[in-house]
């Protein structure tokens, strides 16, 4: 199976309310590991665009049934939107960053594998997932959980938009892209 392109029968995942706390929270001041040195979303400035997603699985096997669980596939065809889109975002002035539970050195191979033109972070120890109470997924790995996909829009450390349930997720950085442009800094 080619992982850019999405299955047709995919299920649509519903607004189960889990993220309906999340705009206009601040971010707290934690440092994150990315693919490029930690940071500090809540100290950047200016207009940030993080799209949380499951897993990246190239080199990895999928569990058993993991087409089935809505919002789960999908992950590379986001990070190639976004990827794709890098320059109409910059030109919106967002910066952008992937986030996922998956460790920075399996990250850092997506973001070469991928030609990804933005930093993916870590959340392997689940501190942003704790700290803004973000949904998971109904499914281990190895005990490792994933993310339900959200995006989230962040200025001046205040998250002001958030994309929840992300469906389809090859279509996120579009829509991202439609609301920064109605609703400018």
């Amino acid at each position: 199976m080619n992982e850019q392109i999405l299955p047709d029968n995919l299920p649509i995942p519903e607004d189960d309310g889990a993220c309906d706390h999340l705009e206009g929270m601040r971010l707290p001041s934690l440092s994150l590991e990315t693919t490029e040195g930690p940071i500090v979303l809540a100290k950047l400035s200016g207009t940030t665009v993080v799209y949380i997603y499951p897993r990246s699985s190239a080199d990895s096997v999928d569990p058993e049934g993991w087409d089935a669980i809505p919002g789960a596939r999908g992950c590379s065809p986001q990070g190639c939107a976004f990827r794709d889109h890098q320059s109409e975002l910059l030109a919106l002035g967002a910066s952008v960053f992937g986030l996922a539970t998956q460790d920075i050195s399996y990250l850092g191979s997506e973001v070469a594998r991928l030609h990804l033109s933005f930093p993916l972070i870590s959340d392997s120890d689940l501190q942003i997932k704790e700290a803004l109470n973000l949904p998971l997924l109904e499914v281990q790995i190895n005990g490792v959980g994933f993310y339900k996909r959200a995006t989230l829009i962040i200025r001046e450390g205040h998250i002001v938009k958030v994309f929840y349930p992300v469906f389809p997720p090859d279509k996120n950085a579009e829509n991202v892209i439609a609301w920064l442009e109605e609703n400018p800094l």
